[in-house]
């Protein structure tokens, strides 16, 4: 998945959140019970670690990523072959 998906849909999930509130924020303009304050807390909480393990995935993929280019440059500067790794990657490691 290119870095352009990656920001489109960070983007999409933002104007969703931000359209959720602002459609609360235009609600009946009672205040907030303390119970649903709270669960409101909670799943904030939620969605905070939800976004930061996807962060924490995305950053160990390009460190992964990195240290697999940085060993087939290496390889390449120390002139081996390093065609037989590439086919036998494939496709279908991204």
């Amino acid at each position: 998945m290119s870095t352009g998906d990656d920001q489109g849909r960070e983007r999409d999930v933002r104007e969703s959140i931000v359209s959720l509130m602002q459609s609360i924020g235009k609600g009946s303009g009672k205040q907030l019970t303390a119970e649903e304050a709270g669960k409101l807390k909670n799943a904030a909480s939620r969605l905070d670690h939800i976004l930061k393990a996807a962060v924490d995935a995305d950053q160990q993929a390009l460190k992964s990523a990195e240290a697999r280019l940085d060993r087939l440059l290496s390889d390449i500067r120390a002139g081996k072959d390093v065609t037989h790794d590439l086919k036998r990657r494939g496709t279908g490691e991204n």
